[in-house]
């Protein structure tokens, strides 16, 4: 039996036919939101006459992008070590290690000793990078706000606990 040249089909016949299943599956229709909705908080946050200027400067020249929104949106209040934040965020520690690298050089966070372990670090806010989140979190308020304008109250209602109750299963 001689093995399938790479320029057949292996797929079986039905699947091939109609492939509008692949633009419209939930995962895909969920990655093109988060993207959207990501790319319009930074948006926000440039706009945002009260964050921290040179940060806004930074997003403003697409230095800052969804990526860095994983501290903003991982990073815990009391701090983080990176390998929590690299796993709340879905990240390899070292992804994680150089993103943390990047915003400790933009002054975004610091690395302080884990007073529960001389021999670990935690990943804190520091006062621009509190400044930073607040402006997150207003963006996200408006984004938000726009969204539900965008498809309605009810229907946000339902697609915000429908997404909490998959994320908590």
């Amino acid at each position: 039996m001689s093995p399938v040249p790479a320029s057949e089909p292996t797929e079986p016949a039905a699947t091939m036919a109609d492939e509008r299943w692949r633009e419209s599956h939930l995962g895909r229709l969920l990655g093109h939101a988060m993207r959207r909705f990501d790319a319009r908080v930074l948006e926000l946050m440039v706009e945002d006459e009260e964050a921290p200027l040179a940060l806004s400067n930074l997003a403003a020249r697409d230095q800052v992008g969804a990526a860095h929104i994983h501290i903003t949106r991982h990073l815990a209040l009391r701090g983080s070590r990176l390998t929590e934040l690299a796993e709340s965020a879905g990240m390899s520690k070292q992804s994680m290690g150089a993103l943390v690298d990047q915003c400790e050089a933009w002054g975004l966070v610091r690395r302080d000793a884990d007073p529960r372990d001389a021999r670990a670090r935690l990943v804190v806010f520091t006062p621009i990078g509190h400044a930073w989140l607040e402006a997150f979190r207003r963006a996200v308020a408006r984004a938000e706000g726009e969204f539900r304008a965008s498809v309605g109250t009810e229907i946000a209602t339902v697609v915000a606990i429908g997404l909490e109750a998959y994320g908590q299963s």
